[in-house]
């Protein structure tokens, strides 16, 4: 287990535990819905290589190198970050598979029927956090062969003022908590934007940037948190068939990247 490290500057700073992000302050104000509080039960998290429930396609991925098991939102975040370096502005950190390696599910057998996960290809996958003046920036670098199938999502959660009265801008558009509501575990979609403001209502806005994602989905079922996930591909309009034809394609080395600022 690597220990929480805090990276700071003059008014803001980020707590990490085991490459999680777990807080963001700025100007004494938490921004990161906390661990044991109602709603979600982690702070953040990754979906990678796929995001959705693979339930309906029998936990199956179709790729050019056989078939993959992976259970909601892939085999990632059953793996454990290794910490490559820190330093007081930023702290970078890394996970690496082998194909064809056998992956404790953790949603085994009260969530799911499979107990092993496994992937077709290599990869290995950094998470990068810096903060630059009132900026907290996250960068996802993704190594694998080229051409490998892949989806990635972001899993940040961000506290509310518990009044339900937040909204988000995107695309000139107003969303609200109830829209998220009524999405329902199919999270609520705004496609084709890098990127959302939330209107906080007991702090300042929260704008969120991105680079290489194209889409949000917005989740919660709780006043007091939301979390806002750049995504890839939003796989809930329809019956998500996971082969290879509906995902993206590694260049080789892929980036991504997602920026916290409060307004």
């Amino acid at each position: 287990m690597n220990p929480k490290i805090l990276i700071s500057n003059l008014n803001s700073s980020a707590s990490i535990e085991n490459g999680e992000l777990v807080s963001f302050v700025n100007n004494n104000e938490e921004y990161i819905h906390q661990k044991g509080n109602k709603g979600w039960r982690k702070s953040d998290d990754e979906m990678f290589p796929v995001i959705g429930p693979t339930s309906k396609n029998n936990f199956r991925v179709h790729t050019k190198n056989g078939d993959a098991i992976q259970d909601q939102h892939g085999l990632l975040r059953e793996l454990n970050y290794d910490l490559v370096s820190y330093d007081e502005n930023s702290a970078n950190f890394i996970k690496k598979y082998k194909k064809g390696t056998a992956i404790k599910n953790s949603k085994f057998p009260e969530k799911s029927s499979e107990e092993f996960l496994y992937w077709t290809y290599d990869f290995t996958f950094e998470k990068k956090f810096l903060l630059k003046d009132d900026v907290l920036t996250i960068d996802f670098i993704i190594d694998s062969e080229k051409n490998m199938p892949f989806m990635l999502g972001y899993h940040p959660a961000f506290l509310l003022s518990n009044t339900g009265k937040e909204t988000f801008v995107a695309n000139d558009k107003t969303y609200n908590l109830d829209d998220v509501y009524k999405a329902g575990s199919n999270a609520f979609p705004v496609l084709n934007s890098n990127k959302i403001i939330l209107k906080n209502i007991d702090k300042n806005n929260l704008e969120i940037t991105t680079k290489g994602f194209d889409n949000f989905m917005l989740w919660t079922e709780v006043d007091n948190m939301v979390c806002i996930e750049p995504i890839t591909q939003y796989t809930s309009y329809t019956d998500q068939i996971f082969s290879e034809e509906n995902m993206h394609l590694s260049k080789g080395k892929n980036s991504f990247s997602v920026a916290i600022k409060p307004m």
